[in-house]
């Protein structure tokens, strides 16, 4: 296939086949000039000066989808994003070959000449395009254009003429803003342009399933007597004692799905920021539907778990089988617990603070949370309705620092804090009605 270069090559080729058929033809002979072969818009000919010697000048105005048989696939990545396949893309080139001269009929005879050169040759073959792209033919700013790999392509160039009426012709020249000039178009088909990024490809299939060592046969395909999912799936992944979807430390997670029975098991909850994952070992139940893990609250757990969105799997190894299988993700939202008041031991957290004063003067809240924020995650600390971003800070332990205007009220006032888009839990559903969480408020002097 061709590299991404193979355009300019296929102009460079033909203004170069071009430029040597007139050598040939003697046509400087019989123009009475030598002739200028180009390959560049039509608005950078210069017209204007009187010693421009004439000219023909090839330009590709637009390219086309070949929509021949396999030019329809589009590239592919397996699971983990990696590139597995990558088709080539095919294009039909169209060009505008144009003749430029200040004689009588010269113009005619240039483009007619140029015109008889691509019919008797409507293909460009592998060994012509070596010698047309040859390094020692090629200016030494186009040096790269003999690396495109154009001859090594399994589709030949061919060269077709356009049959353009006088309609599309007029809006061709309209479009390109310059004066009309006697000209011909023509489509080179197909170019074969290939990435030359590694892709991934499998190792073909050995067998359907597991593989008797005895007989040497294999399984085949395994059926399952329902509609479920034949893989270990899980459905959601949710807080047990609470009607809240967003989780804190020290809350029991109730997962549910199908197929998660076997041997093994464990949940794998892995974060943006964590490069690694925090693995869990889980038991489910009878029926292979459900699981139940507790977050940690300890001390270890500040550092370990960070607030954000995190991904929830579960790997298992299935009855009958002898390798594990991951189950789907699920986002479980976890959030940063703003301590309001002194912990005690173990985790020895301070209260938060709340200070009004400075010039001008402002209401400066200092927190910490449960878990630590992360120095690269975005805070919002709400009182009331008044929100303010976190200031900067070097490392997770230091405490949130917000400055609030003065106009923020003294009194008790609400706390809400959102980080990477999840928010503390303020209101309470395990009541008859939805209330406010009384814990969850800051004193503003």
């Amino acid at each position: 296939m061709s590299t991404a270069l193979a355009i300019g090559g296929v102009s460079e080729a033909l203004r170069n086949f071009i430029d040597s058929g007139f050598v040939q033809a003697n046509l400087a002979g019989a123009v009475g000039a030598a002739i200028t072969v180009s390959a560049v818009a039509p608005d950078l000919v210069g017209l204007s000066d009187p010693n421009e010697p004439p000219r023909l000048n090839i330009f590709f105005y637009q390219s086309v989808p070949n929509v021949g048989p396999g030019s329809r696939d589009l590239p592919s990545r397996d699971g983990q994003g990696r590139l597995n396949a990558s088709p080539p893309l095919a294009l039909n080139l169209n060009y505008l070959l144009t003749a430029y001269a200040r004689s009588d009929a010269a113009a005619e005879m240039i483009l007619g000449t140029a015109m008889l050169l691509l019919h008797e040759t409507p293909r460009l073959t592998a060994g012509l395009l070596r010698s047309l792209l040859d390094p020692a033919a090629l200016p030494a700013t186009l040096l790269a254009l003999a690396d495109t790999r154009l001859a090594d392509q399994s589709e030949l160039l061919r060269i077709t003429r356009l049959a353009q009426g006088m309609d599309e012709v007029s809006k061709l020249w309209s479009a390109l803003q310059s004066p009309y000039r006697p000209s011909a178009c023509y489509e080179v088909s197909v170019v074969l342009l290939e990435s030359d990024r590694a892709t991934v490809r499998p190792l073909p299939v050995l067998s359907r399933g597991l593989m008797d060592l005895a007989t040497g046969r294999d399984r085949g395909v395994a059926v399952q007597a329902d509609m479920l999912p034949p893989l270990p799936t899980l459905f959601s992944a949710a807080p047990l004692l609470t009607q809240q979807s967003v989780a804190r430390l020290g809350d029991t997670i109730r997962i549910s799905g199908v197929r998660l029975n076997g041997a093994g098991a464990t949940a794998r909850l892995t974060h943006r920021l964590r490069p690694q994952a925090l693995e869990v070992a889980v038991t489910p139940n009878d029926a292979g539907t459900q699981i139940d893990f507790l977050l940690p609250g300890d001390a270890a757990a500040q550092a370990d778990f960070i607030p954000g969105v995190w991904q929830v799997t579960v790997r298992v190894t299935p009855p009958g089988e002898a390798n594990p299988r991951e189950s789907n993700g699920l986002a479980l939202l976890l959030c940063a617990d703003p301590v309001l008041v002194d912990t005690g031991p173990p985790l020895n957290l301070p209260a938060a603070s709340a200070v009004r004063g400075g010039a001008p003067q402002r209401v400066t809240v200092q927190l910490l949370t449960r878990p630590q924020v992360r120095p690269d995650q975005g805070a919002v600390l709400m009182l009331d309705s008044l929100a303010e971003n976190a200031q900067p800070r070097a490392n997770a332990a230091s405490a949130l620092v917000f400055s609030f205007p003065d106009s923020l009220p003294a009194g008790d006032r609400w706390v809400r804090l959102r980080v990477d888009g999840v928010e503390s839990l303020l209101v309470l559903k395990t009541g008859a009605a939805p209330v406010f969480d009384l814990g969850q408020r800051l004193n503003v002097p």
